[in-house]
């Protein structure tokens, strides 16, 4: 697992013998109605779990969306979902960014914590370190936006919990690959 990927760690399914991997796919499809549907009917016809999912409009003239899918299979599963999703009419590409080893990675959450007095200072104090933005400010609650690796993220709510953590909203994960090729 490369360094500050994510806190999934790679397991052993013992009935089937085969490695369990956390895979991050992208997928260029044309935006029209249905199209996400058809996606996420791929995965759940066939017992596909899908851990994070993001999509949006990135291609505007040429009306095509990018869709991000988090996964965890073994690698024969992750073949099958790859060559379905392939196999879609409205896909143009499917990159396994995972695979290719060089994405980029990020998530954004707005994490609500309550508190007075000496909580209070410390949830600053953390959110400093941390880089998290105060997008919105009570006398006794603060919401902060973060951007970084899901497990910065992860990191950053853990911390809030004892602190007064009141609720959390994640969009999941979005990536791209590094270099000058695009998808």
């Amino acid at each position: 697992m490369k360094r500050g990927r994510s806190l999934f760690k790679p397991s052993w399914d013992l009935e089937r013998n085969q490695l369990v991997e956390r895979h991050t796919l992208t997928v260029l499809v044309d935006n029209e109605p249905g199209v996400l549907a058809r996606v996420v009917g791929l995965f759940s016809a066939r017992g596909f779990n899908i851990d994070s999912l993001t999509v949006s409009e990135t291609e505007h003239d040429r009306h095509r969306s990018r869709i991000t899918i988090v996964t965890v299979a073994t690698p024969k599963v992750l073949l099958q979902i790859k060559l379905q999703l392939e196999r879609l009419v409205p896909v143009h590409r499917v990159h396994d960014l995972t695979a290719e080893g060089k994405a980029l990675e990020r998530e954004l959450a707005l994490v609500k914590v309550a508190g007075k007095g000496e909580n209070r200072v410390e949830t600053l104090r953390l959110a400093e370190a941390f880089r998290a933005n105060v997008v919105d400010a009570s006398i006794d609650s603060f919401v902060f936006e973060i951007t970084g690796r899901p497990n910065k993220v992860e990191q950053f709510i853990s911390l809030m919990q004892p602190l007064g953590l009141v609720e959390v909203v994640r969009t999941g994960l979005t990536a791209i690959s590094r270099g000058k090729e695009g998808m």
